[in-house]
């Protein structure tokens, strides 16, 4: 064999030679780029889910993972659900993943629940997990409510007296399918089932009343219809715990006293002001009341000069005088009244 080469080589020209080496290398790079897909083909012909040679080498060279749609073909085909290679790769090539669709139709189709095609490759292009989905419609979830993950442990509200009441609620939901494109997500359940829980409590006359029934309180969340436009449905709201906590109401009612008590003492200490700068006004006119009568007590003597200069004061009247003077002192001392010393002290 070996010879019978070795003749057919020698009697090749170069040009043959070399054209038979091109086509070597091609035929072995042709082999190791798609024998692997010889493999996968026969697992889909065994498995009564013909995928053709052809479409597998096709893939290839669209870049889609062959051993994806092979799989998930399988999966399909043997669960009764009839899925073409061109529906899984177009949903590949859209950025999906065939897999996951495959299995959710699966399970949906073993629960008894409506899914098409259609949907479920929808809801998968839109980011969510059909297969998630399909889990917490047929498995009901349980959501805390609050998220633990946000840090905070309960809802905290105030009732009617003024005692505040933390309560912790476990909210049970069922994945709606029909709703999951375009449904809020399980952040809005939980924040509507907050603002459920706090309104139910702040109409309680006395938080009394929430302790002794807190079923009162998933009764009413319950009716207020919270899971509307979103992707699940609420089947029960159960609260876990019930705690009381502060005295908000005597809290407030003692900070709005300390803040009357400081607004008086503004008040009080603005008029004690108003008082002082008055009666410093007050003195000051006094004293200034004072050096006008000083100053017209020290015009009398020269009134009294005028008067000898003109003629009309003469000497008897100005000893009259001096003796009216002295009189009304000798009186005042007598009387026990300020003497003119006493004045000048």
């Amino acid at each position: 064999m070996t010879s019978m080469i070795a003749m057919m080589l020698a009697e090749m020209s170069v040009p043959g030679i070399v054209g038979l080496v091109i086509l070597l290398v091609i035929v072995l790079a042709f082999l190791a780029l798609f024998a692997p897909l010889f493999g996968l083909w026969i697992q889909a012909l065994s498995a009564h889910a013909n995928v053709g040679m052809f479409q597998l080498i096709g893939m290839r060279l669209r870049k889609v993972h062959p051993a994806t749609i092979v799989i998930a073909r399988i999966q399909a085909v043997r669960a009764g659900i009839d899925l073409s290679s061109e529906q899984l790769e177009t949903h590949f090539l859209a950025g999906g993943r065939p897999m996951n669709v495959v299995r959710a139709l699966i399970a949906a189709n073993r629960a008894d629940i409506e899914l098409g095609w259609k949907l479920a490759t929808a809801i998968d292009l839109a980011g969510r997990d059909i297969l998630e989905a399909v889990q917490t419609s047929v498995n009901p979830k349980v959501i805390d409510c609050p998220n633990p993950a946000t840090g905070k442990v309960t809802i905290d509200a105030v009732a009617k007296d003024g005692i505040q009441v933390k309560a912790k609620a476990r909210v049970t939901v069922r994945a709606n399918i029909d709703r999951l494109i375009g449904g809020a997500t399980e952040e809005t359940i939980i924040a509507r089932v907050g603002e459920g829980i706090v309104t139910t409590i702040g109409s309680a006359e006395t938080y009394k009343a929430v302790l002794e029934n807190p079923d009162q309180i998933s009764k009413g969340v319950l009716d207020k219809g919270l899971d509307a436009g979103t992707a699940f449905q609420i089947l029960s709201i159960d609260i876990a715990d019930v705690d009381v906590g502060d005295n908000i109401g005597a809290k407030l009612q003692a900070d709005q006293a300390e803040a009357d008590k400081r607004r008086f003492q503004a008040e009080a200490e603005k008029r004690r002001a108003m008082a002082m700068a008055r009666e410093q006004e007050m003195s000051a006119m006094v004293r200034e009341n004072r050096a006008k009568v000083v100053l017209a007590e020290a015009e009398i003597p020269l009134a009294i000069a005028e008067a000898f200069r003109s003629g009309r004061l003469g000497v008897m009247d100005y000893y009259r005088l001096n003796n009216i003077q002295a009189d009304t002192k000798m009186r005042d001392s007598i009387g026990g009244g300020e003497t003119p010393q006493d004045d000048k002290k």
